[in-house]
């Protein structure tokens, strides 16, 4: 007993340390504020501005239920995880500031295109990953110490990142573009190969039991029993679905405030640090109250917080809705601080909360639906599934602020997650609170033997 309990606390450290850097990392180069930004200085499109959410969710989220029957067959999971983290996950960040130094200023559109395909490959990198990674987590991890410890490393390297926010508005305005912008990629990449340290250190017992290998046309038919069967569990992706079609709007927050208000870099860093210090204070705490009361009320939460986030912005611009153009000038009165309004920066704190309870519970809850030997499968199947509508709501907010206006986006927005708030309250039963289906159609088991 105090072996497993001495290797259940190493374990713990590491993937705290593991996530806890990653985070801050992704902090630097952040999907929310500063890429948004950086492509609206390499293009005047906003349909490209929603292409960055889109293509890191076509990478993260389409190729996980390819690899999920892969990862069932693994004994270990760690060789195959930290392979893809490091070079396929990790790398494009570099060559991504080495293409944003080497073409934003004479050609801007090769460097957009470096950027789209770096976020692309980076995101495929985790998305193949993620189905084995989570499968050693639920072995490493005991479930009831899955929400701390995701929201206190999240926490902790938000916390880290008001830090690196700080450092993200001096970057950008002590440095003439582009190579402000590529100081930022370089800057994360460094920090993300820390991060790899701690998976590289985690101690991961062989798995129990893994499934026999079938072929990827017979497994994709298997898959099919678990929608039949597992009804709270359909009813969940239906839900998650509108939550995220809500969050379309998501990406395009940092923009419009730059457009509407003339940010300049200190006003970019300032969103920043009010994004990752809402998400480093909230995230330890959605953990603690997850272990407590399930992942469910967390999510409950995300979709509350994605309902305040359009709707504060839609309240922000008093003078009426904001041309796609550049918008109106600002309605008189509005109060501003450290020169980005008071409204904007209560858009970034829902935000950020919205971001905190979405990374905190929407992997680890499904863990819970599921029995240990399905665990990648259901991984899978709810990414894969989950991946058009990430993909497109993106894309179609860009759509509707390009082609109608921001605040018609919005409006769209804040539709979809009333929908969802009240689909997630009403509809969703807390998997903690009832047994995980074990389907008619298992695939055979074979016993692992560790070697």
């Amino acid at each position: 007993m105090v072996r497993a309990d001495n290797q259940n606390a190493w374990n713990f450290s590491v993937n705290l340390w593991d996530v806890t850097f990653i985070t801050l990392g992704f902090s630097l180069v952040s999907r929310e504020t500063v890429i948004p930004v950086l492509v609206s200085q390499l293009t005047d499109s906003k349909l490209a501005i929603g292409l960055v959410p889109a293509m890191w969710s076509l990478g993260i989220y389409l190729p996980q239920l390819l690899t999920a029957s892969l990862a069932e067959r693994m004994v270990y999971k760690k060789p195959f995880i930290m392979y893809l983290s490091l070079v396929v996950e990790r790398l494009p960040y570099l060559l991504v500031g080495l293409a944003v130094l080497a073409f934003a200023a004479t050609a801007p559109t090769v460097a957009l295109i470096a950027l789209l395909l770096g976020i692309a490959v980076a995101s495929t990198g985790a998305g193949v990953a993620i189905p084995a990674w989570m499968d050693m987590v639920a072995k490493v991890i005991p479930t009831r110490r899955r929400g701390i410890w995701l929201g206190l490393g999240h926490g902790l390297g938000l916390m880290l990142g008001v830090l690196g926010a700080w450092f993200v508005g001096r970057v950008l305005v002590c440095y003439p573009f582009p190579g402000n912008y590529a100081r930022l990629f370089f800057a994360g990449f460094g920090i993300m190969l820390i991060s790899w340290v701690g998976l590289a250190l985690t101690r991961e017992p062989p798995s129990e039991t893994t499934k026999e290998a079938i072929s990827l046309f017979r497994y994709l038919r298997s898959v099919g029993s678990v929608l039949k069967q597992d009804h709270n569990f359909r009813r969940y992706l239906i839900s998650k679905s509108l939550v995220n079609l809500g969050g379309m709007s998501a990406g395009f927050f940092a923009v419009y405030g730059t457009e509407l208000f003339a940010l300049d870099g200190r006003g970019v860093g300032l969103l920043t640090a009010v994004l990752v210090g809402t998400q480093a204070v909230l995230n330890p705490l959605w953990g603690m109250l997850a272990d407590r009361v399930g992942h469910k009320s967390v999510l409950t939460a995300t979709a509350l917080f994605i309902v305040l986030a359009p709707l504060s912005a839609l309240l922000l611009h008093g003078a009426g809705p904001v041309d796609a153009h550049g918008g109106a000038p600002a309605a008189a009165g509005i109060p501003f601080w450290g020169g980005v309004p008071l409204g904007l920066l209560l858009v970034f704190v829902f935000l950020g909360a919205y971001l905190a309870s979405d990374h905190t519970s929407s992997l680890n809850i499904i863990l819970e639906f599921s029995t240990p030997e399905s665990r990648p499968t259901y991984v899978g199947l709810t990414n894969t599934l989950l991946a058009p509508v990430l993909i497109c709501a993106p894309i179609f907010g860009g759509w509707l602020a390009g082609a109608l206006s921001y605040a018609a986006m919005f409006r769209v927005s804040l539709a979809f997650a009333v929908v969802a708030l009240c689909l997630m309250v009403l509809w969703v039963k807390e998997p903690r609170r009832t047994a995980p289906r074990r389907l008619d159609a298992e695939r055979p088991l074979s016993v692992a033997s560790g070697t």
